[in-house]
């Protein structure tokens, strides 16, 4: 069992890589052709900034699988010992607490590289020392905080409950409908800070869109994302009367108030098109199948890893798989995610004008520095939204000039 598990995860980690090493290629490649929506500077850095990320994610790969190993021949014992004296619930919060933390330990260089070599360098960054220690302090005090009362919980379900793999997935569903309802009022708070939006003609138009597409909201807010990056973006957030509506402070300098609208607009497309409560279920859907096959995994196993079979390491386990897991059903959800973006897109341009969203897109992307192609692996695994020389096709764009056609980038080697 542990040799399958391991011949898993290697092929996991060897596509993951393989993709990367494709989009390398492929972007190298396509940076050489006429630019496409950009300037020649914007289309040559936006592709050397993708480039840049991808060689860091095949070495953060390699390394996660080097965390994959020492957990599986060695770091779950060690966890076992750790807690050998300890209740079952106590043991659970604790292994599943020092699994997180030790993970964590071999992200952080990773995330100091992306944000203060990366985006420094490509001119994105904005996020100074001081604030990227308080989000990683707040974020690992929350993480910890509701992995450690979901720990005790599910531990204490298994131990006492008929069919715990369901009962625990339905815990873990709960608690990811209630972050959700959370999110805008309790948890983005903590670490940005939202204030109303002023510009009263602005809010008014908002607010009339939002009337006319039956959207109510708790408010429209100005966040300050500019502290962190320059990238530009606008959201709905939250569930039921939580819901509001937000706006990033780089976006309002950027777009007219009718290209703001149409922004807007696709957001409330994916409010009436049910998008969010469509993905709360299809990830409840991966966590019912998930949670089934670990509440089967056979004894066998445990011992063959020599460890005890107890809830803490029926946790880790899980922790440890899951993103092997996730990576299986990442087409379908990228591919239904797509549709979804499209569906919004002809949602805001029979609401607000196709014109303006055309004209936003194509801001966005250039401001954003969004590298405007990408391999056909790399779009079937990880695109949650179409090409966006796609989206303008889609939208009745004439002008765009989408030269330089894939099969002609294909072409020659790779470059890593």
């Amino acid at each position: 069992m542990i040799q399958a598990l391991s011949i898993l995860y290697f092929l996991y980690v060897l596509v993951k890589v393989y993709i990367s090493v494709m989009q390398i290629g492929y972007v190298a490649r396509a940076k050489d052709m006429p630019p496409v929506l950009m300037k020649p500077s914007t289309w040559m850095k936006s592709a050397r900034y993708l480039i840049a990320n991808e060689r860091l994610k095949i070495v953060e790969t390699l390394v996660d699988y080097a965390l994959f190993v020492f957990w599986l021949s060695w770091g779950l014992r060690w966890l076992d010992t750790m807690t050998w004296n300890m209740s079952p619930i106590m043991q659970a919060v604790v292994a599943v607490d020092l699994f997180l933390v030790v993970n964590y330990l071999f992200d952080l260089p990773f995330s100091l590289y992306k944000t203060f070599v990366i985006d420094e360098r490509f001119k994105f960054n904005n996020m100074t020392p001081e604030l990227f220690v308080a989000d990683q302090l707040k974020g690992g005090l929350l993480t910890l905080g509701v992995a450690s009362v979901l720990s005790a919980a599910i531990a204490w379900i298994v131990m006492e409950v008929p069919m715990w793999w369901f009962w625990s997935f339905l815990l873990l569903f709960a608690v990811v409908v209630l972050l959700n309802l959370l999110y805008p009022t309790v948890i983005a708070p903590m670490f940005n800070t939202f204030t109303p939006l002023k510009n009263e003609a602005l809010k008014a138009k908002i607010d009339d869109l939002m009337q006319k597409s039956g959207f109510t909201s708790e408010g429209v807010y100005v966040v300050d994302a500019s502290k962190r990056d320059n990238r530009l973006n606008a959201y709905f957030g939250g569930l039921g009367k939580s819901k509001r509506v937000v706006i990033f402070d780089t976006l309002l300098n950027k777009l007219s108030d009718n290209e703001l609208l149409a922004v807007l607009g696709h957001e409330l497309g994916h409010f009436r098109h049910h998008d969010i409560y469509k993905n709360i279920a299809m990830i409840g859907g991966i966590l019912f199948v998930g949670f089934y096959i670990f509440g089967h995994l056979p004894t066998s196993l445990f011992m063959e890893l020599g460890v005890r079979q107890t809830p803490a390491m029926l946790m880790v386990l899980f922790l440890l798989l899951i993103p092997v897991f996730i990576f299986i059903f990442m087409p379908v959800i990228s591919f239904v995610s797509r549709q979804n973006e499209y569906a919004a897109d002809r949602y805001a341009a029979k609401t607000c004008g196709a014109e303006h969203l055309i004209s936003a897109l194509k801001k966005l992307v250039d401001e954003n520095k969004s590298f405007p192609k990408a391999h056909k692996l790399t779009i079937f695994f990880y695109h949650s939204h179409p090409q966006i020389v796609e989206r303008l096709k889609a939208l009745g764009d004439k002008s765009v000039d989408d030269r330089g056609k894939e099969d002609e980038a294909m072409k020659g080697e790779c470059h890593i």
